[in-house]
């Protein structure tokens, strides 16, 4: 391929290629950060499930990770994306006959990202938890602080600076997951660069 041609294809503008791969990569980012706080919030109900007194909730959170760490992330975005459509317009049509319901790739991506990351996320909350003396909530429940004040001003900051490391390198799991969303024609970076693939018959250069 001459030179030209790639700076060409690689450029601003209409004649150029980098307007789409770097809004593909803005929807990956937003979508990666989207789904970060969703996820981390349900890991940690799910590690603090898991370690609860009440045998029911631990066995939901141990059915919980295991269904969605066993599934293939490609099969859960499929029954989410595909199947949940259904579920809702049979819901809906119950009470409005000849409704349709529509779900955004988005917000199906997000969901699906979300359940996965938090199944991952919620074995190292469950570890740092488990990483944390029993000594330090006694010591808040005896200085007079309530179970969430001890959790919130003790073990939370422990917690948090213990499950880091591992919490990184879910996200970046995360950010190589998004690339799956492409599936559901959501305009993301491996879309949109399979797209330019494509079209201009060079896919070594834009892969």
């Amino acid at each position: 391929m001459p030179a030209q041609s790639i700076w060409t294809l690689l450029s601003w503008g209409p004649d150029g290629w980098s307007d789409d791969i770097a809004s593909g990569v803005l929807v990956t980012v937003a979508l990666a950060l989207a789904t970060l706080p969703i996820g981390l919030a349900i890991g940690f109900f799910v590690a603090f499930a898991k370690q609860h007194e009440e045998p029911a909730l631990r066995l939901a959170a141990n059915i919980y990770t295991t269904v969605f760490r066993g599934l293939p992330e490609l099969v859960t975005l499929f029954l989410f994306f595909f199947g949940m459509p259904l579920l809702l317009q049979y819901v809906v049509r119950l009470f409005e006959p000849g409704a349709t319901i529509d779900v955004n790739s988005f917000i199906a991506g997000m969901i699906v990202l979300a359940l996965i990351f938090s199944s991952y996320a919620s074995e190292v909350f469950l570890s740092a938890f488990r990483a944390i003396p029993k000594g330090q909530y006694e010591g808040g429940y005896a200085i007079g602080l309530s179970k969430w004040q001890t959790m919130r001003l003790v073990i939370l900051p422990q917690l948090l600076r213990i499950a880091f490391p591992g919490l990184e390198n879910c996200w970046l799991s995360l950010l190589k997951d998004t690339s799956l969303v492409s599936v559901v024609n959501l305009a993301e970076t491996l879309r949109n660069a399979g797209v330019a693939a494509r079209v201009t018959k060079h896919s070594f250069l834009f892969y």
